[in-house]
């Protein structure tokens, strides 16, 4: 491997992280977005955002509080918080559910609900405003019905690189190795072209421990505009120079 690679991709990620902070387009829905990125009023609504993330495009997930605030009149803890799960299953699928897995996801809606008002006192935000190691942070995530590895790591990575929370380590937030992340790892020579999640968690880890998530947001930049499964743009990528496979995929 070329140590250019590895330098390319540090690189990247840490000018993303430097980056000041703007509105995140999670749904590039402009009501939408701004619940969710407005961690003051609503970081309830991150965090559901987050636990809604799975197993369907990131903006039909991501979209769902919206939703919910607007058959609601409003998205204030208040009112979620006196949602009951057979209240939170016809918002999920009346008139058409919002999610591939309505009656699962309506549980973990409602029971995410409940760590927070029991756990976080109603505010979400004490998952991460004591600056907790990066691990703690994870584990927190962790905690809620349906989040797994990935999802916590992507959660805590999105709030240290993007809303610039401060936490006292970056050790523990790994790379989410979607199917973006998998194949620029494998066609820039960093794992094999069918590794695993695992091994490209892993990967990650030696190549930058100290912030292994570092290198999520440049390598899934990569795999979403230019290095397609088929017929990548090798031409318009700054890897194109170092790449061992650029001009050889179609």
């Amino acid at each position: 491997m070329s140590a250019s690679i590895k330098d390319l991709l540090i690189d990247r990620g840490e000018k993303l992280y430097r980056a000041p902070r703007k509105l995140i387009q999670f749904t590039k829905n402009p009501e939408a977005d701004a619940l969710l990125n407005d961690l003051d009023r609503y970081p309830h609504a991150f965090v559901l955002g987050c636990v809604m993330d799975r197993q369907i495009r990131a903006e039909r997930a991501w979209i769902i509080p919206h939703t919910f605030s607007k058959k609601l009149g409003g998205f204030k803890f208040a009112t979620l918080a006196q949602l009951t799960l057979q209240d939170v299953q016809n918002l999920m699928t009346k008139p058409e559910p919002l999610h591939r897995f309505s009656d699962d996801m309506s549980r973990n809606f409602y029971e995410a609900t409940r760590r927070i008002g029991d756990r976080y006192e109603g505010n979400a935000a004490r998952i991460w405003t004591d600056q907790p190691s990066s691990a703690e942070a994870v584990f927190r995530f962790l905690q809620f019905r349906g989040v797994g590895p990935k999802i916590a790591t992507m959660a805590t990575n999105i709030l240290a690189r993007e809303f610039k929370v401060p936490f006292a380590d970056h050790y523990s937030i790994d790379i989410s190795a979607d199917v973006h992340v998998r194949r620029v790892f494998g066609r820039l020579g960093l794992a094999e072209p069918d590794a695993g999640i695992e091994e490209i968690v892993y990967r990650a880890r030696a190549l930058n421990p100290t912030f292994p998530g570092l290198l999520d947001l440049p390598t899934w930049e990569i795999g979403r505009s230019w290095c397609h499964s088929r017929n990548p743009t090798c031409q318009s990528c700054y890897m194109e120079n170092v790449c061992p496979t650029a001009g050889k995929i179609t």
